[in-house]
């Protein structure tokens, strides 16, 4: 097993390696786990494709090919993950969420693992100062990244220029002059834009959307990314009943 080929990618972690499987979007050359095998080791065997490899080796060896211990005793070897091409329709994909520059990889998995509890039909992410889809990233959205529709742009300006165009309202999270998100209204097709960790959005694209703010007890404090966007992405959800 060679972690230097550059069409396969890892995936690791029970319910990652399960839907994976289950969401048969990708081809799983190779499933790694132990002679012991873990917990529904039958329900992820009965998903398994007749041309997936099976191995059974010891958890030290998991261990060195996932990076970490946090593998829960299940590896697969998988194609590339598969993003989408084509711009995203306002008719057909009317709740689109932007990740400008989210740089931790467990924050970026937490995220997308909300963006599909509450229905979102497509993801932008920035291919600058970003977070790739990882596995660790993979796991932490426990898998359900692979259901989500997500398109890499080289800037958030650029996407949501694009955006614009075709007409979507965009909604910008920022610490700067906001609007309280309690006092908005979040009218559908729309794009909530999510910052970085560290400095927030971009400052070259806050004019080009409604600035909204969450309120918090303190002006010099702030929710972490993952949990800011949980907050928009249920409001948004609930507000339009597509939850």
């Amino acid at each position: 097993m060679s972690k230097n080929i550059k069409s396969i990618d890892i995936v690791f972690g029970i319910n990652p390696v399960y839907e994976l499987l289950r969401a048969k979007k990708r081809k799983v050359n190779s499933v790694y786990t132990t002679k012991v095998p873990p917990k529904n080791w039958e329900k992820i065997k009965s998903l398994l494709p007749k041309y997936t490899n099976i191995q059974f080796i010891d958890k030290s060896v998991i261990s060195k090919f996932a990076g970490t211990d946090d593998h829960q005793n299940i590896l697969a070897l998988t194609q590339p993950f598969i993003f989408r091409k084509k711009p995203f329709e306002v008719s057909k994909q009317k709740f689109l969420l932007l990740l400008d520059s989210i740089q931790d990889p467990r924050n970026l998995g937490a995220i997308l693992r909300s963006a599909y509890c509450t229905g979102v039909q497509g993801v932008i992410v920035t291919s600058k100062y970003s977070s790739p889809i990882t596995p660790t990233a993979i796991k932490a959205s426990a898998g359900l990244s692979e259901y989500l529709d997500i398109m890499i742009y080289p800037s958030a300006k650029s996407a949501l220029l694009e955006l614009q165009k075709s007409n979507y309202n965009i909604f910008i999270s920022t610490l700067d002059k906001a609007e309280n998100f309690v006092d908005v209204k979040f009218k559908l097709p729309l794009c909530l834009v999510i910052g970085s960790e560290g400095t927030g959005v971009s400052r070259d694209i806050l004019s080009l959307g409604t600035n909204v703010k969450l309120p918090q007890i303190q002006a010099d404090i702030s929710y972490n990314a993952s949990v800011a966007a949980g907050i928009f992405l249920f409001n948004v959800a609930a507000e339009n009943k597509i939850i």
